[in-house]
């Protein structure tokens, strides 16, 4: 591999508007794609509070070297306060990795 790629993670309350943001970020090249679950349960502590709240999670598959510019457009255009975003560099096919690093390209 030539550049480490990883699997992005975000969440959010709206699956409708995390469907239209990850398509922004695909048209954009900051990502080759994205699986989108329209249906998850967060239960977390916020504030001094326990929430448990439906949301949505997209898994994001792009270069490393984009993670810095999703981080900034997702804490830009997010409704949360603190977004989640994590990310986790993966190995896997030779094939899969290079459509990810193809469909990234800035070229």
């Amino acid at each position: 591999m030539t550049e480490e790629v990883c699997e992005v993670v975000i969440t959010a309350p709206d699956p409708d508007w995390l469907t239209s943001f990850t398509r922004s970020l695909v048209a954009d090249r900051l990502a080759a794609g994205g699986h989108v679950i329209t249906e998850i349960r967060a239960i977390y502590r916020w504030q001094g509070e326990v929430h448990d709240k439906a949301e949505a999670r997209v898994v994001l598959y792009t270069r490393r070297s984009r993670l810095a510019t999703i981080i900034e457009r997702t804490n830009r255009e997010h409704p949360y306060d603190v977004p989640h975003v994590t990310a986790m560099p993966f190995d896997g096919s030779p094939a899969y990795v290079q459509w990810v690093l193809d469909e990234t390209s800035t070229v």
